[in-house]
């Protein structure tokens, strides 16, 4: 006869571990929550998985509120900004071209970006 003992029920004398989980809910973010932990993994040194377990989220989620929100900024539907906006007097630097947008005055100095200027007007006409 074999040493192993066939029989299916525990000993009595041991011990078993019983894991209950409780819920069943699935978490929901909201556009807030997930616009911050997009701007949070956008920074230079962020890792993704990183700042996803930060936010309570999977790498995977994180990656796709990045290509939401990429989308959105491509289709100008963003109202809101992912894009700091700095405001200066305009005797510190002397534009070269001033545009008036739909009542917007927008200064363009020398040495612009055409990128950064081309996205401006883009922003601008989207408002309309």
């Amino acid at each position: 006869m074999s040493r192993l003992d066939l029989k299916l029920e525990p000993k009595p004398s041991e011990a078993r571990r019983i894991e209950v989980i409780t819920g069943g809910r699935r978490r929901r973010w909201s556009d807030d929550e997930k616009m911050r932990a997009v701007e949070a993994s956008m920074a230079p040194d962020a890792v993704v998985s990183v700042v996803a377990r930060q936010y309570g989220a999977t790498p995977q989620q994180l990656f796709t509120w990045r290509r939401d929100a990429r989308r959105r900024a491509q289709e100008g539907a963003l109202t809101e900004g992912f894009v700091p906006v700095v405001v200066e007097a305009a005797a510190t630097r002397p534009h070269s071209i001033e545009l008036d947008v739909a009542g917007t005055s927008v200064f363009i100095w020398r040495g612009a970006e055409p990128a950064m200027v081309s996205a401006i007007i883009g922003a601008l006409k989207a408002v309309k």
